[in-house]
């Protein structure tokens, strides 16, 4: 079957493609370098939605390489151009359409349609170009690698290959390519590292760096450099000089590192990026034809995967569901928010602060129980804005507007009298928190909405004492705040739709992403990280050793161990939310006495790091008093996960969120679960578990799974 042929059968299962064109148009090219045929890659849409390639969209660039191609071959053009649309160049596969697939047939076909039309641009009678313009992303990026020569704007900040991140191989010539291009080592770092570093892009410069692009152009006129650079590349008067890449013993220590790295990341869990390593080993000795059928083959058995399938669910829960809240009111009743007032000034309010000032541009003000604190919450706000302008992220009149409009106080009625947005982020305790709330009540205006950050406790209980509790909504940030993108908002049980859209419209202004849970103890994240985490603490206190404990969900690929969460949450924090839920569910959340031993000892931490390898200190190992239950990985590992489909369950029986993607994605954001557990619900259907705790699966078959 040709692939003119493929590209119409793959069409027609996928109706609803955003179709690309590739429009061919002629020009001069400067100095007299003669006639030039550049083909643009545009959608007919804003830069809002990028162009991506689908089956038709594919078919297009074919039909323009044979109207160039034809050109070469007559003479008519010395060389052939490609670039995109204004703030885009393209974005890789229209990945809608492989959700589709579902035989392996259809899956290799993408790849060998992607190799067969890409390759010709390789193949012309004379030069291709690619002018990396704007966002280029996947095959994208592809396309490029197989011109004969690139250029990349300096305005670019969304350049890389993100496939293993979703839990594919770049596979339209990207482990092939680019490796050939600029060596192995580096070809690691784009294509695993910065795909597992949470899919960390390339800037223009950095393009240029790695050698990845020839020339780099200031954007302003960047299509009018290119061409003009490209005239003296043709006309002999400019050589364009490579470094030959090191195909010796670097390029396996190259790929021995990519390997390492992927462990430590997904410890074996998913295995994108070990095909893409595989192929990159494969093709040091230069042979691009083997490495494109390797290349194939990746992606017809990832594409078959359940890994992929979960990756790109999980992209779709962020990049579409976050955006979109369910629950949400309506965005009309949300009221302005002209001055943000936040109680507390420690490193969790002080994070705040920074956040709402650089995010919603008006003033905020903190306060606390004294100048002292107050000062300090401001000063590291300061500090923090000081770092910002010598990374180059903001400059110094930026510095200095934001400076201006983060200001402390003692006095709440004064420093609050005018603010739209109070959020109180004091200590976890229900009589600390009505406390302020009725202090704040008394001195707000009637519209402002009060808002907590409470991690676990009752937002209804917190605002039953106030006259009007219709204005109290649960607000709870991840740490670091400046990191995690999720949000969760609370509706407790008199929370009104405009003080809930305020608090939305809020969070879409802080580019989070809100999710709308049931005012239910510790809410999601917590109370999921709690209850597993509790498993594992409960085999340690049983008897299990701890190492043994802690490492029995690395097959997994979470992002670190529950011993190491612990650490960074903090165990008196840990505790007191684990008390919380056992007030609440006794019969499932246990207090582990070692955890409270630890507590009360003072300590922070369970682990001594310094030897590079955590091992339990002896101070800690001290304090435990165990069982003679000693369970191994798989066992603890069976346990958690039992747990964790258990409390799921009955979240959704709650009404705690609208859906399991809800609590997938507050996972995917607020806890850094990865991808390729698409959060957890999609690993529990696939690995039986909601099936034997639940009786039934979590999401619907085909979704987050191959259709059936």
């Amino acid at each position: 079957m040709s692939t003119a042929e493929q590209l119409r059968g793959a069409a027609d299962g996928f109706p609803d493609e955003v179709v690309t064109q590739a429009l061919v148009r002629h020009l001069d090219l400067p100095q007299g370098a003669g006639r030039f045929a550049l083909i643009t890659l545009d959608n007919g849409f804003d830069h809002k939605k990028p162009t991506t390639f689908g089956p038709r969209s594919l078919a297009n660039l074919d039909a323009a390489i044979d109207q160039v191609a034809a050109e070469a071959d007559a003479g008519e053009i010395v060389g052939v151009g490609i670039t995109g649309k204004p703030f885009v160049f393209a974005v890789g596969a229209d990945l809608k359409g492989v959700e589709v697939i579902a035989e392996r047939g259809q899956a290799l076909g993408i790849g060998v349609g992607g190799h067969a039309i890409f390759r010709r641009l390789a193949d012309l009678a004379v030069p291709s170009f690619a002018y990396y313009n704007g966002a280029a992303l996947g095959g994208g990026v592809e396309v490029g690698l197989h011109c004969t020569y690139r250029t990349v704007s300096e305005s670019i900040g969304a350049f890389g290959l993100p496939e293993v991140f979703l839990g594919l191989v770049p596979g339209w010539g990207g482990c092939t390519l680019l490796p050939n291009l600029i060596g192995a080592d580096r070809a690691v770092t784009v294509i695993v590292e910065n795909a597992l570093n949470q899919n960390r892009m390339l800037s223009g410069p950095k393009v240029y760096e790695l050698g990845i692009a020839d020339a780099l152009f200031e954007a302003a006129d960047f299509l009018e450099q290119s061409l003009r650079w490209t005239a003296s590349v043709l006309r002999g008067e400019l050589a364009v000089a490579r470094q030959e890449p090191d195909r010796g013993e670097a390029w396996d220590q190259a790929v021995a590192r990519g390997r390492q790295f992927a462990d430590e990341k997904v410890h074996g869990a998913a295995p994108a990026a070990y095909r893409a390593l595989d192929i990159i080993a494969q093709v040091r000795d230069g042979d691009l034809s083997a490495g494109f059928a390797a290349e194939d083959e990746a992606l017809a058995d990832l594409i078959m995967g359940e890994e992929l399938r979960s990756g790109l669910y999980a992209f779709n829960l962020v990049q579409r569901r976050a955006k979109r809240p369910v629950g949400a009111p309506d965005k009309a009743l949300a009221r302005p928010v002209t001055k943000v007032g936040i109680v507390g000034a420690g490193l969790m309010a002080s994070q705040l602060a920074l956040l709402f000032a650089r995010r919603l541009q008006v003033p905020v003000v903190l306060t606390d129980v004294d100048q002292e604190r107050v000062d300090k919450g401001v000063g590291w706000v300061h500090e923090q804005l000081d770092m910002l302008l010598l990374k180059g992220r903001l400059n110094q009149d930026q510095v200095n507007r934001l400076k201006a409009n983060v200001t402390g106080a003692l006095d709440k009625a004064a420093a609050f009298a005018d603010a739209d947005f109070v959020i109180e982020a004091v200590f976890e305790d229900m009589g600390v928190k009505q406390e302020v709330f009725a202090e704040l009540e008394a001195v707000v205006p009637e519209h402002a909405v009060l808002a907590t950050n409470t991690s676990s406790l009752s937002v209804t209980e917190m605002a039953s004492r106030l006259n009007h509790p219709e204005r109290v909504v649960g607000f709870h940030f991840f740490n670091p705040v400046a990191v995690l993108p999720l949000l969760e908002i609370v509706r407790a049980e008199r929370t009104d739709d405009a003080s809930l859209a305020t608090a939305f419209a809020v969070a879409k202004q802080l580019r989070k992403s809100a999710v709308l849970v049931k005012d239910a103890p510790a809410f999601v994240v917590n109370r999921i990280l709690t209850r597993f985490m509790g498993e594992v603490l409960a085999s340690i206190d049983e008897g299990t050793p701890v190492e043994v404990a802690d490492g029995a969900l690395a097959p997994l690929g979470l992002p670190m161990s529950p011993i190491v969460l612990l650490e960074l949450v903090g165990p008196a924090v840990a505790h007191h939310v684990t008390g919380t839920l056992h007030a609440a569910f006794p019969e499932r959340f246990g207090v582990s006495e070692n955890l409270g031993r630890v507590v009360a000892a003072g300590r922070r931490t369970f682990y001594d790091h310094q030897s590079g390898k955590p091992e339990l200190d002896p101070e800690v190992a001290a304090l435990f008093q165990v069982g003679d239950r000693v369970l191994g990985e798989e066992q603890v590992r069976a346990r958690a996960l039992d747990a964790i489909a258990e409390e799921i369950g009955l979240m959704l029986d709650e009404g705690v969120v609208a859906e399991a993607q809800d609590i997938d994605l507050c996972l995917l954001t607020g806890a850094g679960w990865p991808f390729h557990l698409g959060g957890i619900t999609p690993y529990l259907d696939r690995a039986g578990v909601s099936q034997r705790v639940l009786g039934r699966r979590l999401l619907a078959p085909g979704v987050a799974s191959v259709p059936e």
